[in-house]
């Protein structure tokens, strides 16, 4: 595995120092760097575009979800361990189904699961520790309630296979259905959902379920 530039934004000293000790442990690191502000951390990443960041967002001066996500799409190379403590659900949400960037594991994780979250983002790999996974899985369930009542049973199974990145033609194979037949399908589920296009329609996928969580998050 390739060295990899860490760059650590966590104002508390302890977790910092923390942190560091287990990084290099890991000895994987051609360099540790250490930021406090979102404009230092935007320094840094100029200077190293590939870098692992871990950053404790709850004391980051981010303001809000959609500025962090700005940033990683600009650095759109680097990969993220967030290390936080609880962190609210819509903000898990959205970060969750708009980039695989970006990795979580809270500060009151068992240390093993702390180093599981490293060693996926030192691959690449995105890591969701277990405690963020249900909370993400426990607020889906009136999702599901609602796909249920408004979707049949074959409409539900063709938004699956929308929410995976299969063609109208492909789903049209699979199933022995004709071309305009998965058409008809499909507005019908946008409509139903009330959505515009297949990247809303697979939000709503994944949130209800329909898409399998653990492979999702990985």
């Amino acid at each position: 595995m390739n060295q990899k530039d860490i760059i650590i934004v966590d104002k508390q000293d302890i977790t910092r120092i923390g942190m560091e000790a287990l990084v290099r442990e890991t000895k994987q690191v051609s360099s540790i760097s250490y930021a406090n502000t979102k404009s230092e951390l935007v320094k840094l990443l100029a200077v190293y575009p590939e870098a692992v960041v871990i950053l404790d967002y709850t004391l980051s001066d981010f303001a809000g979800v959609d500025e962090l996500l700005n940033v990683g799409y600009r650095f759109y190379q680097v990969r993220w361990l967030l290390f936080s403590d609880e962190l609210s659900y819509d903000f898990l949400h959205r970060l969750t189904l708009n980039s695989n960037a970006y990795s979580i594991v809270l500060k009151t994780c068992e240390l093993d699961e702390i180093s599981m979250g490293l060693t996926h983002a030192f691959k690449g790999e995105r890591f969701i520790c277990g405690r963020v996974t249900n909370l993400l899985l426990q607020s889906q369930k009136p999702v599901i309630d609602t796909l249920d009542h408004l979707l049949t049973l074959t409409e539900k199974e063709i938004l699956k296979e929308i929410a995976i990145g299969r063609t109208t033609k492909e789903i049209a194979a699979i199933r022995n259905l004709s071309f305009h037949t998965v058409i008809t399908h499909r507005k019908n589920i946008f409509r139903k959902l009330d959505v515009n296009n297949v990247h809303e329609a697979t939000k709503y996928a994944m949130r209800a379920g329909l898409v399998d969580m653990a492979e999702y998050y990985i």
